[in-house]
């Protein structure tokens, strides 16, 4: 049996009913760079998948270069599962990612570089999430704005390292790394606030956890070189899907504010 916090590095991600994509983005991780002597894994955790998720990952497990692990969570939501993850992993940093991303050569490493030199109050980082567009972004859809880049789920705060806090920042879900301590000291995910299937979007699990990592002591960083890019379907291109992302995230933004005023 492999001894918690043995290894470097372990990449989590939740999926449901993505094969396709998951295809993809085990692809990406298989033939990734890092560092020589860099140990790491990968964790599936799949949350009640109906289609060929276990068999995509059986597939891949029989050529990965690193051990790749298949976890069933059926608790349905994406907190639950990535909860079952981090329990689950064997790596001093725990990388986060989505089941619809290309990771960038070197992303991990720089992960694993922001979280484990420097300041150690560095607790947890996150990098630039740049789009696959699925059609032609549409006119009314101003891409500078950075608040409406969570609806589609991409980032980019510039080519310099800068402090979360200081910049009154979060990083994504799909492309963020923390110390294990730092989930040992404050817990995982909020279930009741993540994404599950047939709910609203709910998208608050991160920022709520964050409140509890910001608390406990721990600060973020910006790192450009942690690079991934995430898929953008044509259907998220939508008035309709952007007015319902933003009722979701209303509705589990209210959540977030009874718990904490200020977020």
């Amino acid at each position: 049996m492999t001894p918690t916090g043995s290894l470097d590095a372990s990449v989590l991600i939740a999926t449901f009913n993505r094969a396709a994509l998951l295809d993809e983005t085990l692809a990406f991780l298989a033939t990734m760079r890092t560092a020589p002597g860099r140990t790491w894994e990968v964790l599936i955790a799949d949350n009640n998948s109906t289609d060929d998720t276990r068999a995509v990952v059986e597939r891949h497990q029989q050529t990965f270069p690193v051990r790749l692990r298949y976890l069933f969570e059926p608790k349905q939501g994406r907190s639950s599962a990535l909860n079952a993850a981090i329990a689950a992993a064997h790596g001093r940093v725990l990388a986060f990612t989505d089941d619809d991303v290309r990771v960038a050569d070197g992303w991990l490493d720089a992960a694993h570089e922001a979280l484990t030199t420097g300041d150690t109050r560095i607790g947890y980082a996150g990098g630039p999430v740049r789009p696959i567009w699925g059609a032609e972004p549409p006119a009314w859809l101003d891409l500078t704005r950075g608040d409406l880049w969570g609806t589609i789920a991409i980032q980019d705060h510039g080519s310099a390292e800068l402090g979360y806090e200081v910049a009154g920042k979060v990083p994504h879900g799909a492309n963020m790394a923390v110390r294990r301590e730092v989930c040992e000291r404050v817990g995982g995910f909020r279930a009741d606030l993540g994404r599950a299937n047939g709910r609203f979007v709910l998208g608050q699990e991160v920022p709520e956890w964050l409140l509890r990592v910001r608390q406990a002591g721990f600060a973020g960083m910006y790192v450009p070189r942690m690079e991934v890019h995430h898929h953008v379907p044509a259907s998220r291109l939508t008035k309709t899907y952007f007015r319902r992302w933003w009722i979701g995230k209303g509705v589990s933004r209210a959540m977030l504010e009874r718990m904490q005023p200020i977020t």
